[in-house]
């Protein structure tokens, strides 16, 4: 007989022994929740007619969620963008713009990472783009080789954070529950002050670098920079411009309410299209690019999908055995309050993320701590919010999943398994050493740290764009007593018809 209590724990431990089988996640995450299912009846914890709510919720909120065809528009647009010839224009014309002031090369990947951010959303496309196009040129005018490495990666992962990022349409998917929830507008709204503040503190790191180290970030030499005066400001333009309205088109209309995720996914896919034919002259088979770009789409959707089948069936399993209430009691009771919360979680995702892909996380982990964080983290937020219960709850979920988005940019950044790692070893010259990319990425991993601590410590930045309603008045908490100006009739009683006012008195204490 296995007691009820420690089915949760088991259910984890059986998943890992799964994955380490060598199962593909998804396929792991259903076999966990279909053995510990069969374990469950067989136990007389649930009976089966429990598990028809597994098909119920694949079909209700996997194939029928309209918010999650936001991906695949979000992800045909970025592979359509990574070969259009956008990326190694804006890094020519940003290069020679910046090339003047030591570490020049370095701001203009960082600001060239953060545009591209903005309009691709994936972080292959970006890592791999850039590096081939500028890694070349800063070992040719003798940049020291960790900080070229690492500058690349980072800078490509910030696309995890910068909307329209797939990695905030699936958080707000997954942070849901019953006393608030995070749209994608609101998930986005929330993360351009972190995205912003980290790009400043990469450029921040690059000017501290060029002083403390002036030959390891030395200037491009002038006879280099052929462009001057109008003509360089016309060429950053040409890549500016048609950036800033695909920008409009895809973020833009979700900010203003003019349209729904899915509606600015698919605007923003046919601005790519649009954008990928007005440049056709740079690009040698157009019609091949869609067609690879179809294939791609078709691949990580597919992936995301069978994740979420997989995900479903574990959690519908997983809650069926108490286990929202284990992850309630396990957290909530930690010490030091919300604030040990958010560090064990944090602590907890960084290193879930040697191991794991964001997709995998986000449909795992999320779940389940969405309850605890909006039960210890809404009353932090409250008198911000107005006093607004509701708004403090929805305010908490997007604190909440920003800085897991935050937290989850070092999955692709930190050694032995950081995915952009491998990306910039794939394109990286054979002169470079693999040993340079792994210790040059770990002065940026500690960036993106630092940058999860100030979100933990400063809400406001995530929250002060958010809507903020008046707080919500119950009328039980006030008195409401009729004034005695009833008139009379000449016999003594009150006429009826009579109209009767009220007056609101102070709230009872």
């Amino acid at each position: 007989m296995i007691p009820l209590e420690w089915m949760p724990p088991l259910m984890f431990g059986g998943l890992v022994v799964f994955m380490l089988i060598g199962f593909p996640v998804a396929f792991s995450l259903m076999a966990a929740g279909l053995f510990f299912a069969l374990i469950a009846i067989s136990e007389g914890f649930f009976g089966m007619a429990f598990l028809q709510a597994i098909p119920q919720r694949i079909f209700g909120s996997v194939l029928a969620n309209d918010l999650l065809l936001a991906i695949p528009f979000f992800t045909f647009m970025g592979a359509i963008l990574e070969r259009c010839g956008l990326a190694e224009e804006m890094l020519d014309s940003m290069g020679q713009l910046f090339g003047r002031i030591r570490g020049g090369l370095g701001y203009s990947v960082i600001i060239v990472g953060f545009i591209l951010g903005a309009i691709t959303g994936t972080v292959a496309a970006q890592v791999i783009a850039m590096a081939m196009i500028s890694l070349p040129v800063m070992m040719r005018y003798g940049y020291n080789m960790r900080y070229a490495t690492g500058v690349l990666a980072a800078s490509g992962t910030i696309t995890q954070l910068v909307p329209p990022s797939l990695v905030l349409i699936v958080l707000a998917d997954q942070l849901k529950t019953q006393s608030g929830s995070a749209d994608v507008g609101s998930m986005y709204l929330g993360a351009w002050g972190p995205s912003l503040l980290q790009i400043l503190l990469f450029a921040l790191y690059t000017f501290i670098l060029s002083r403390l180290r002036p030959e390891d970030l030395p200037p491009v030499p002038e006879a280099d920079l052929t462009l001057r005066g109008w003509a360089l400001w016309k060429k950053c333009l040409m890549g500016i411009i048609p950036s800033a309205v695909l920008i409009f088109l895809v973020l833009g209309t979700i900010m203003t309410g003019i349209a729904t995720p899915t509606e600015s996914g698919a605007m923003g896919a046919m601005g790519a299209l649009l954008l990928a034919w007005i440049r056709r002259a740079n690009i040698p088979n157009l019609k091949g690019l869609v067609q690879e770009a179809y294939q791609n789409t078709m691949r990580i959707t597919a992936m995301v999908v069978f994740i979420l089948i997989g995900s479903t069936c574990f959690s519908v399993v997983f809650q069926g055995v108490d286990g929202g209430h284990w992850v309630e009691e396990l957290f909530s009771n930690l010490p030091g309050g919300w604030i040990g919360f958010l560090i064990v979680v944090n602590l907890f995702v960084f290193f879930l993320a040697f191991f794991l892909d964001f997709f995998e996380i986000a449909f795992i982990v999320v779940p389940m701590l969405a309850p605890v964080a909006v039960k210890l983290l809404s009353p932090v937020l409250l008198d911000s919010m107005n006093g607004n219960p509701q708004a403090a709850a929805s305010a908490a979920l997007v604190w909440f999943g920003v800085m897991l988005c935050v937290n989850m940019q070092t999955s692709f950044m930190h050694p032995p398994f950081g995915f952009a790692l491998f990306y910039l070893r794939g394109v990286a010259p054979k002169e470079v050493k693999s040993s340079d990319i792994y210790w040059g990425a770990l002065p940026w991993v500690c960036l993106q740290l630092v940058m999860v601590a100030v979100v933990v410590a400063f809400p406001a930045l995530v929250t002060t764009f958010l809507d903020k309603p008046a707080a919500v008045i119950d009328s039980q908490d006030f008195n409401f007593t009729s004034e005695d100006h009833s008139p009379e009739s000449a016999n003594g009683k009150v006429d009826e018809d009579a109209p009767v006012t009220f007056q609101l008195d102070k709230p009872i204490k």
